[in-house]
């Protein structure tokens, strides 16, 4: 841990610019060090948990060691903000979804009793084939959304479409893998 007082002289801006020169982490981690507690407040003020919140701050941190290399950032302290909202949110949001989910699942469990794994696994690889017969936007965006838990931002960053469109991709994409695998479960 370096001496906060050592550094004091040094802006952000400077230090930005210091890690972006060497690459030398030294200067991120002095940078990092100014919002910890900024960041852990955050944390704390979505997660309502202490030691989920202090996770999501080393999440935060390691983001910010891979994003500074690749992009500029102008203003480091919201944009860590933005970060640290972000991750917490994704969390929040996984959270519900696992609880919907099982909760759905529960519900399914009381209503089809008889499933055996085979018809579960048939579901399942009846809504791989129907992902893929989406047009291509909503593939993507759907796949990125709930298979691999990116947020919106990510999306527009990764694909280049904007906000508007991803939203518009996933909902539309996720109504018509509903009618493609209740068409295909008919067929059946």
């Amino acid at each position: 841990m370096v001496p906060k007082d050592l550094y004091a002289h040094i802006s952000d801006q400077e230090l930005l610019e210091k890690f972006k020169k060497d690459q030398d982490n030294l200067w991120l981690g002095i940078l990092l060090q100014r919002y910890t507690l900024l960041l852990l407040g955050v944390c704390m003020k979505y997660l309502k948990d202490e030691e989920a919140a202090k996770d999501a701050v080393q999440q935060v941190f390691l983001k910010a060691i891979t994003e500074l290399k690749k992009y500029p950032v102008d203003y480091i302290k919201s944009w860590l903000y933005t970060i640290a909202r972000n991750h917490c949110l994704m969390q929040l949001r996984y959270k519900t979804h696992v609880q919907s989910v099982s909760e759905e699942m529960n519900i399914a469990d009381e209503v089809s009793t008889g499933w055996t794994a085979s018809e579960k696994e048939h579901t399942l690889n009846l809504l791989e084939i129907s992902i893929k017969e989406l047009n291509a936007p909503q593939q993507t965006c759907v796949t990125l959304f709930y298979l691999q838990k990116k947020s919106y931002h990510e999306i527009v960053e990764k694909t280049g479409f904007s906000l508007l469109q991803v939203k518009s991709y996933i909902q539309n994409g996720k109504r018509n893998l509903k009618l493609l695998v209740a068409q295909k479960m008919k067929e059946v």
